[in-house]
């Protein structure tokens, strides 16, 4: 089994000025390709925590992958430690000199000598040219460990892993075609989903297959692995999962619920609309993120304000009086209010406490109420969705989006799976 390790560099990363998205990126793409990552690891920019973490990957991996440190400041120090560690010393490359003055040329932008120390490179290291900026990629072998030196830039790295990293590694090293499908889910938390699919899952690994839950605020992806790459079996049982929890399972791979609600409001040729008031907008924003939305979107109402509740959605003044603004009653008139007053066939109409003020005994915080109102039919639900602000914020729309969906479908949200 080949060992892979991923080494991030940058003080930076470890105190969260910047997310390091460069790692999961690298290992997702890796993963894509039967390349499987052992360790990731995190490092400051200094001469003793990079030959450090060298001398452990060393230790440990076939194959170690770096970012960051590349650049042309004094405090970019990887070239240097590099040299010290594979025992020898920076030269110029004129190949990369060149590219990087032309560079700057066709940017009209003067070249200083800061940047032309981008040329030089240890001389044990095969350069990977790169096309995206002026620090190139550096491929070191040392007691077969192959070592990996790319810059942190985001762009930069991904180009350089790309073109020249992967398809190196996979004609060097006799890596398993890995082959797997990640579905996705809404409304159900990651024991309660383990409990209801837990026959299908045993199944799943007598045959070989390995699922991994990954989950996160309002959704749980679950991923189907195959290391003898039988694509087919992986679509079998993922066809066998759709059709388990079809009020849960939303969609595949990298797709959201915009898109996926989008999807299918164009093929019945409908259209949407919101009344919002705990979300602020965040459902319509999240439904306009999509390209073309605009042939199904008619519009929508932020109604913060039982006042704006009453002017612009047409709830009744005496529903608020009887039952207060987070109740089943005030968002069902929501819901029909804004179906009429933005002339759509589907109105998602959301009202709640997302906190942390505001909460009682009858309603604490992070309660929400959703309705749907449709061409053929009315529902509503209630929510308890805990006391962070933000997170409730984030589960109303999801949960919502949801609900839509399964309406759309004709999937009766009353109703719990068996």
């Amino acid at each position: 089994m080949i060992n892979v390790e991923i080494i991030s560099i940058g003080d930076e990363l470890l105190i969260g000025q910047t997310i390091n998205t460069n790692a999961s990126w690298m290992g997702a793409q890796l993963a894509a390709n039967g390349i499987k990552v052992s360790h990731v690891v995190t490092i400051s920019d200094t001469w003793e925590a990079i030959t450090g973490a060298l001398e452990e990957a060393h230790a440990r991996n076939q194959v170690v992958l770096i970012t960051g440190g590349l650049g042309p400041t004094k405090d970019d120090i990887t070239k240097q430690v590099l040299c010290k560690f594979f025992d020898t010393k920076l030269v110029l490359d004129q190949n990369v000199l060149n590219h990087v003055t032309s560079f700057f040329t066709k940017r009209n932008r003067p070249m200083l000598e800061t940047n032309k120390m981008q040329a030089m490179v240890p001389e044990a290291c095969e350069v990977l040219f790169n096309e995206q900026g002026t620090a190139p990629g550096m491929w070191f072998e040392k007691e077969d460990t192959v070592f990996v030196s790319m810059p942190g830039v985001p762009y930069e790295m991904k180009f350089l892993m790309e073109s020249h990293v992967i398809p190196r590694l996979i004609k060097k090293y006799p890596f398993k075609k890995l082959v797997q499908k990640t579905y996705l889910t809404q409304g159900i938390g990651e024991s309660f989903l383990a409990e209801k699919i837990s026959g299908w899952e045993n199944q799943l690994r007598k045959e070989g297959l390995d699922l991994a839950y990954l989950p996160s605020p309002g959704m749980v992806k679950l991923r189907i692995s195959s290391g003898s790459g039988d694509r087919a079996r992986v679509a079998s049982f993922g066809e066998e999962l759709k059709q388990m929890i079809p009020l849960y399972l939303y969609g595949e791979e990298e797709e959201t619920l915009p898109e996926v609600v989008g999807r299918l409001l164009l093929t019945n040729e409908e259209t949407v609309g919101t009344v919002e008031s705990c979300t602020g907008g965040s459902i319509m924003a999240g439904l306009t993120s999509i390209s073309g939305s605009s042939a199904y979107v008619s519009g929508g109402l932020i109604t913060y304000s039982n006042d704006l509740k009453i002017k612009l959605a047409q709830v009744n003044p005496e529903t608020l009086e009887d039952f207060g603004a987070v109740s089943e009653e005030t968002v069902l008139e929501m819901a029909a209010g804004g179906k009429k007053e933005l002339n759509v066939d589907w109105c998602i109409s959301v009202s709640g406490i997302a906190g942390p003020l505001g909460g009682s005994d009858e309603k604490p915080v992070g309660t929400v109420w959703i309705a749907i109102d449709g061409p053929e039919r009315k529902v509503s639900r209630k929510f308890l969705f805990g006391t962070d602000r933000q997170r409730t914020v984030q589960m109303t729309v999801l949960t919502a989006l949801n609900m839509l969906r399964c309406e759309i479908l004709g999937i009766n949200i009353e109703k719990k799976q068996d």
